[in-house]
């Protein structure tokens, strides 16, 4: 499985005086079972940019391949290349309509012209993989909490059994607990499926805790993209484009400063804590 960009732009306006490059010469590979994270200033291009990577809008230049094929080519199934590159939308609960949960994650797969009994058995382990207990299947959607809407919204999506799963800011407006339960379910959804994941987000910590690649966007074009480490040690680099690194990050800078031999390269806070253990372990200060 290989999705694939090259060279691609896409202007808003084209041929009027309010014209805009949303995104400009992109050129990405994104592979098997990997975990990506997306991140950029608002206004930077990311949405336009996922929405380009399964079809939903047409690049102004430049092209989009999957294994090789140009999804805007004629007679490329787009209906069915969805079914392979899922996108869940911000605040994707909004888009819940079904009078049950069930029927409501049944929805996907049957618009992809499976019958209802495949349908039910697709969405039933999607359910399952986000942790909906199966008591909560004929309940309306819109009686659950928002971090239930959240992960049923999800799993209408992989019912469809994507091999990309692109989440754009999958944990907005959650509290910290329905937040690390939506990530923590995202994560193991990636180890059980081998699904490749792209997790858009505005949270520095985050995407240094959960991916392990990580592609910064700026002003429409690709400035970074590499491993979580070699991405958040341009501390400066990011602020200039109104980004940061993960707050841990700071806090170790600052006891490094301070005189406390803690090293470099802590992105997590358990990562933070074994550097500064060992440091007092040492005696070191």
């Amino acid at each position: 499985m290989e999705l694939k960009t090259q060279n691609l732009t896409y202007e808003y306006d084209t041929g009027t005086s309010y014209a805009k490059k949303a995104i400009e010469d992109v050129n990405l590979v994104i592979s098997d079972n990997e975990f990506i994270g997306l991140i950029g200033h608002t206004g930077s291009g990311k949405s336009t940019l996922i929405q380009h990577l399964n079809g939903l809008l047409k690049a102004t230049s430049g092209h989009v391949y999957w294994n090789g094929n140009d999804i805007f080519s004629e007679g490329f199934d787009r209906r069915e290349f969805r079914g392979h590159v899922g996108l869940v939308f911000q605040y994707p609960e909004y888009q819940l309509f079904g009078t049950d949960v069930l029927k409501d994650v049944c929805f996907g797969p049957k618009n992809l012209g499976l019958s209802e009994e495949e349908a039910k058995v697709r969405a039933k382990e999607a359910l399952a993989l986000v942790g909906i207990d199966e008591k909560l299947f004929k309940s309306s959607p819109f009686e659950l909490s928002g971090g239930q809407k959240r992960r049923v919204a999800i799993a209408g999506v992989l019912a469809m059994r994507p091999d990309i799963l692109i989440l754009d800011e999958p944990t907005a407006g959650l509290d910290p607990k329905g937040r690390d339960e939506i990530l923590d379910s995202v994560s193991a959804i990636r180890r059980e499926t081998g699904n490749t994941v792209i997790l858009v987000s505005h949270s520095m910590d985050d995407v240094a805790e959960y991916v392990d690649r990580v592609i910064v966007i700026n002003k429409g074009r690709i400035e970074f993209d590499g491993i979580p480490r070699d991405i958040f040690s341009r501390i400066e680099e990011l602020e200039e484009m109104g980004l940061s690194a993960p707050a841990i990050s700071y806090i170790m800078r600052d006891l490094k400063d301070a005189g406390f031999n803690v090293g470099d390269g802590a992105l997590t806070v358990k990562e933070a804590a074994d550097k500064i253990l060992d440091n007092f372990r040492r005696g070191h200060v």
